[in-house]
């Protein structure tokens, strides 16, 4: 069965989701604030000014409007010579011939520099303070959105994507997708485009590229380079933390980047949308013409399809696997850690078996949970462990396959001693869990809150202090009802110890609106 793109607008907030056979390959969303800047996208483009450089991290924090300064690290912000680049090109592809690859890397489609060319083309002996200054106005693209607390991340190596083309102004380079493997088409592809690009600019074939011809490749390159052009024109005359270009609507950004020849249809629930994607698909997308749908049932559309149902496993810790085994998914600041359970599920035959199915099971959820999610960063896996060699290949095997559906660029290392899996995964955006959720108010984001037998020992321990110091004839409590509760009934004993060791009356008040941690002790004055 074909993909479908399902499309649900709701007022200011759009989202999307890429399906097939009731698996979601691709999930988006987008929110709009009135009277709000939007949030900078990747790909956007900016006149900033340097806020300030800071040797000692060999970076700097940029003024692109947004309510962030936005980072830019000092291997972004170098802008190297046509002579740099080709010599780094050649020590690079001497360097890829020799080395040892360590893991799996299963690329995204702009994973095609790492062939023949390393990114870093800053010599060793220049640093940040010796090419920028504060205040000075620099153009730079936004490389990763804002998350969380962070500001975007930004660079001055600028990049255009078309649908079939990636153009870059300051980098000579020709690459194609490394996901297109057919090596006649790759080198069809190269010849083309080095063709099509100017000498010291660069070009790069994306996936959808492949069977393209000579002119749908040239037509989008051109169409880029116009582009760059325009920009170009609008920085010369704009004040520091403008907009200089803005990437395609979040409808356009959909059809371009994520909608191949496998969608067999395009459902909305807008008219509005619907129009949009009509005239986006019949100048760019012929191939998609009439492949639009408009959906008109009672039930929501994200619930028709399923979606929503998704989306709520997406932000749960604990994800159940149909053979009765678990995950548990936490994701911190550092690093997402995975842990595969067995549960209910005793297997049939023996151990071994019971754990293998348990680990294979896991591991395209695993895959599609991190989709979902949009996990990135540092990734651990802890499978169940396996003592046969060959079960561990056939689960780091099966990771790799079903790793491939993914987008974003993967690097996995095989499965250690320990039945741990260690991975990277590309982050562009925030996760699916920051998007929707917000930290508990009333746990402060931890997860936890002390126990009640805990605070009223604490309590305990505070009063004490009060006690020894009381000149008055009562001393007053106030505490959560619960505290308040067991204070008179587990340990009603000790409070009266306490009142006749001491010779104070104690007064316990139940406050409905105090935090589960919260009490309050003082005594009556004379």
């Amino acid at each position: 069965m074909g993909k479908q793109l399902v499309i649900n607008q709701t007022l200011n907030e759009c989202r999307a989701a890429l399906v097939q056979n009731g698996e979601i390959l691709d999930f988006l969303m987008e929110r709009m604030r009135e009277g709000v800047d939007k949030v900078p996208h990747v790909g956007d483009i900016f006149k900033g000014r340097v806020l300030r450089v800071l040797p000692g991290m060999q970076s700097a924090f940029v003024d692109i409007g947004w309510e962030k300064a936005a980072f830019l690290y000092v291997d972004d912000a170098y802008i190297p010579t046509l002579q740099e680049q080709r010599e780094m090109a050649e020590k690079t592809r001497k360097m890829i011939e020799s080395q040892e690859r360590v893991g799996e890397v299963i690329p995204d489609e702009f994973s095609t520099l790492s062939e023949t060319v390393n990114m870093r083309f800053r010599p060793q002996h220049v640093t940040i303070e010796t090419f920028l200054k504060e205040g000075q106005e620099i153009l730079v693209q936004i490389a990763k959105e804002p998350i969380s607390t962070k500001g975007p991340r930004i660079t001055r190596q600028i990049t255009l994507a078309g649908r079939h083309v990636v153009f870059m102004p300051f980098i000579e380079h020709t690459g194609v997708s490394r996901r297109i493997e057919n090596e006649k088409e790759r080198e069809r592809l190269r010849e083309i485009l080095d063709n099509v690009r100017p000498e010291g600019k660069g070009v790069i074939a994306r996936t959808v590229a492949e069977g393209q011809t000579h002119k749908t490749l040239k037509s989008d390159f051109n169409m880029l380079v116009k582009i760059w052009k325009d920009v170009q024109k609008k920085a010369e005359k704009a004040k520091p933390s403008t907009v200089c270009y803005r990437d395609l609507s979040f409808i356009q950004r959909l059809l371009r980047d994520i909608t191949d020849e496998d969608v067999s249809e395009i459902i909305t629930d807008s008219k509005e949308n619907q129009k949009e994607v009509e005239k986006f698909t019949s100048k760019y997308l012929p191939s998609m013409k009439g492949k639009t749908t408009l959906y008109s049932d009672t039930t929501p559309i994200f619930e028709k399809f399923g979606v929503d149902m998704e989306i709520e496993r997406g932000i749960s810790n604990k994800v159940f696997l149909r053979s009765g085994g678990s995950l548990n998914i936490d994701q911190t600041e550092a690093l997402v850690s995975i842990d595969v359970n067995t549960g209910k599920f005793v297997g049939r035959k023996n151990l071994e078996e019971t754990i293998l199915r348990t680990n294979m099971e896991a591991v395209k959820e695993i895959a599609y949970q991190l989709r979902l999610r949009n996990c990135g960063g540092i990734i651990i896996i802890d499978f169940i462990d396996m003592e046969k060699e060959e079960h561990r290949e056939t689960v780091y095997n099966l990771l790799i396959e079903a790793l491939k559906k993914d987008r974003s660029k993967t690097n996995v290392l095989p499965i250690s001693g320990l039945g741990l899996v260690e991975m990277t995964r590309k982050r562009t955006r925030d996760t699916l869990t920051r998007v929707l959720c917000e930290p508990c108010p009333y746990c402060e984001g931890t997860g936890r809150v002390k126990s009640t037998l805990t605070v009223c020992y604490e309590l305990i321990r505070e009063l004490l202090k009060v006690l020894t110091k009381a000149t008055g004839s009562k001393v007053y409590i106030y505490a959560h009802p619960e505290v308040t509760a067991r204070l008179c009934g587990d340990d009603l004993d000790l409070i009266e110890n306490l009142e006749e060791g001491y010779g104070k009356s104690l007064q316990i008040r139940s406050e409905n609106n105090y935090h589960i941690e919260q009490y309050e002790i003082f005594s009556q004055e004379y």
